[in-house]
């Protein structure tokens, strides 16, 4: 959908890509950046990426790429209301999650702690690397030569960039400058708030599934209680998965009709005349109100309590965990194992700091299936039965 508000991101008005191209005749810029992202290699490994459970814990739970796509559904819609550039929203949600490496969060702060000696480890910094540098596919320049747009919406969706800036960040930054100190436009804003709407529903989905809370629990919590409610009037003895479904429906309406709402209102005070003007505004102009992020900061509550460290979730991140800080010491030292196209790069490695920068982008490349399949071929773990075991 074409963008229509005259603050939104218009792809005529595009600062272009780092290496010029001849644009596309029936594709706008984004339109091919988010075809790109699409069919990039690291966007395929996002399949067996963990959400909050291990890739082969079940084929019912979010991966990251199942939920990728979900913000991007989300995402599409509100910037659609909104009168934004639905394809730009698009390409920054389906990268958001690019620089993940195997095991969620959990593989993340491993890694950052085993950087730290070599200016640490960042997810989005790390998405960045990828899609300005690790993608190696096209004729004319690594990675996959992205407008300036969607590289500012994958830098900073979250907002603007405090130093120190991340080590991958900063080194893309210094040859093409992404106004780190700034808000993102409205459509990268967009993908930050749908990324939270789509975890906060699918969370609880996934946590009813494992078993790790009840129906009755959720039912209990702030918005929910008001969802189960209205479910109950319109289907009295609804059956018990039909009845969390249209409760979690109804969750998931409210989320997106208060961010439309929350951002219109936000808009309508700051009467932006150019995206400029939601780049320098001081604040995000896509939120939640008050009173819904107040709500959504119990219901966080409890999932961090109930499902992220729950038992058998902390036992599997203590496994996991033990995987990435055994991998990176061993390629540190046994440069010779890592893949035959990697060795150029460690030929090429200035320092220990470049050589570390590239060992964490091999595991950080990862799929949670072969971090661990290596871990077993290197090292004689037999990771995948413990795990399984650990969920009994």
């Amino acid at each position: 959908m074409p963008a229509t508000a005259p603050y939104a991101c218009h792809p005529d008005a595009s600062r272009g890509r780092l290496f010029p191209e001849e644009e596309s005749t029936f594709r706008s810029p984004w339109q091919r950046d988010r075809d790109r992202i699409i069919h990039s290699s690291a966007f395929r490994r996002l399949k067996h990426k963990t959400q909050v459970f291990i890739e082969h814990e079940g084929d019912y739970y979010r991966t990251r790429l199942t939920h990728s796509i979900e913000v991007a559904q989300v995402a599409r819609t509100i910037a659609g209301v909104l009168g934004l550039d639905t394809d730009l929203t698009e390409a920054v949600a389906l990268a958001h999650d690019l620089g993940h490496p195997p095991f969620g969060h959990t593989g993340e702060e491993a890694l950052d702690a085993l950087m730290a000696p070599y200016g640490g480890f960042d997810h989005n910094a790390q998405a960045i690397r990828i899609v300005t540098r690790l993608e190696r596919h096209y004729a004319g320049f690594d990675g996959l030569n992205l407008t300036w747009e969607t590289l500012e919406g994958i830098a900073k969706h979250n907002g603007p960039v405090a130093p120190p800036v991340p080590y991958a960040l900063a080194e893309y930054d210094a040859r093409h400058d992404l106004e780190l100190a700034t808000h993102a436009g409205a459509e990268a804003q967009v993908a930050a708030l749908s990324d939270d709407i789509a975890y906060s529903h699918h969370d609880l989905h996934d946590g009813l599934r494992a078993e790790l809370f009840s129906t009755a629990e959720l039912a209990e919590l702030p918005v929910l209680c008001d969802c189960f409610a209205a479910v109950d009037r319109l289907w009295p003895g609804l059956d018990l998965y039909r009845r969390r479904h249209e409760a979690l429906r109804r969750f998931f309406g409210v989320l997106v009709e208060d961010v439309i709402g929350e951002a219109r209102a936000a808009i309508g005070r700051l009467a932006p005349r150019t995206v400029a003007d939601i780049r320098h505004a001081g604040a995000m102009v896509v939120r939640f109100s008050p009173g819904l992020a107040g709500d959504l900061a119990v219901i966080r509550d409890f999932l961090f309590h109930r499902m992220y460290r729950a038992p058998g979730v902390v036992a599997m991140r203590a496994e996991v965990t033990q995987v990435v800080r055994d991998l990176f010491p061993l390629f540190m030292e046994h440069t010779g194992e890592l893949p035959k196209q990697w060795r150029r790069d460690v030929d090429e490695a200035a320092d220990e700091t470049a050589l570390a920068r590239i060992v964490a982008d091999y595991i950080a490349g990862m799929t949670d299936r072969f971090a661990i399949e290596t871990h077993a071929r290197l090292l004689g773990s037999d990771m995948v039965e413990r795990t399984r075991a650990l969920r009994g």
